[in-house]
């Protein structure tokens, strides 16, 4: 699968007019064997400034665990992005096309009482009514270790 694959498709996804604003999002994630291991919900501020935007996501786990990651995501040509945030090795990189967002990206992710590098595939797609449906694969040295399923709602504007 990739980006151009979506070209067509509808309503067309750009990620910082997307996230401006107030977005909540619910998910979990699944390990390898089909078991869901954490729930959670985040809620996200986007502050845009030109081709940059600020995401500052709050995470609350179902087991009582609070997080706060903060993106700072910029759009690059050709609707090209690229995006820091604590943890993220490098850089995350990744595009869109039509309704869909497709980034990857190493991080070091928090697993019991240590963090390891692990590797991060992601495919938003933006449905109509304003509902993104976002997947994320986590890869170690290419093993599948799980996925995460995310839903995100705008809570300040329209529905697109």
């Amino acid at each position: 699968m990739k980006p151009e694959d979506f070209a067509d498709r509808q309503p067309s996804f750009v990620l910082e007019d997307y996230f401006e604003g107030k977005t909540r999002a619910w998910g979990f994630f699944q390990d390898l064997f089909g078991e869901i291991r954490r729930e959670f919900v985040v809620d996200i501020t986007g502050e845009r400034n030109g081709d940059t935007v600020v995401l500052t996501e709050d995470f609350a786990y179902a087991d009582g665990e609070t997080e706060r990651r903060v993106w700072t995501l910029r759009r690059l040509a050709d609707r090209h992005y690229e995006g820091t945030t604590d943890g993220v090795i490098g850089k995350a990189r990744g595009r869109a096309c039509g309704n869909a967002f497709n980034w990857s990206y190493d991080f070091k992710l928090k697993i019991g009482g240590r963090r390891i590098k692990v590797r991060f595939d992601d495919w938003m797609l933006l449905q109509p009514g304003g509902v993104m449906i976002n997947r994320a694969t986590v890869r170690k040295f290419g093993v599948l270790l799980g996925q995460a399923f995310i839903f995100f709602q705008r809570l300040d504007a329209q529905p697109t």
